[in-house]
């Protein structure tokens, strides 16, 4: 994933990677949303986190998109941050893994699945990349709306991967997938 465009259009939202100085919006965006993503989000046990640690984070998820790791976007609605997402290469060789969080205030707007619409265009454009995956929790029924209102086929469910599950968690994902081809 050398190679992104500055930013990505999707209706009223945009996606650009994550950058140095917007560690205050994703900071706000996360404080107000935090219990709202409990339930699914493992890595909300590390909430509370400051304004600079959030910076720092950001610094290391653009030193990973340059090593060729992960990618992680901010989506913005002009000049508000309405919730993250990424790409993530824990799917194995010539996959990506779609994940999301949209901010509480604009959950039920649509706004998952224009992101889910534009990362999947996205990951098209990444050499090698034959198949885009979604997971989610089994009991996640928001999240499965995604994937299904997208044409993503359900493989099937499987124990989640992660050494660490959110409190709502079951630990069996449900594994949505695209291929090019489709």
């Amino acid at each position: 994933m050398d190679r992104l465009p500055e930013g990505i259009e999707a209706g009223e939202i945009r996606l650009r990677r994550w950058a140095p100085g917007d560690g205050a919006a994703l900071h706000g965006a996360i404080v107000a949303s935090v219990e709202h993503l409990r339930p699914w989000m493992a890595w909300i046990r590390f909430e509370p986190q400051t304004v600079a640690e959030r910076e720092a984070l950001i610094v290391g998820w653009e030193r990973s998109w340059l090593e060729g790791g992960d990618v992680l976007l901010g989506i913005w609605r002009g000049e508000q941050v309405v919730g993250s997402s990424g790409l993530h290469r824990r799917i194995g060789e010539g996959g990506l893994e779609i994940g999301y969080w949209v901010h509480v205030d604009h959950a039920g707007q649509g706004i998952a699945t224009a992101t889910a619409r534009a990362a999947t265009e996205l990951a098209f454009t990444v050499p090698g990349i034959d198949r885009v995956e979604i997971h989610h929790d089994v009991t996640n029924v928001a999240s499965a709306r995604v994937p299904e209102k997208l044409g993503y086929t359900l493989i099937g469910q499987v124990p989640t991967s992660r050494a660490d599950v959110a409190p709502a968690e079951t630990g069996i994902d449900c594994v949505w997938r695209v291929t090019r081809e489709r």
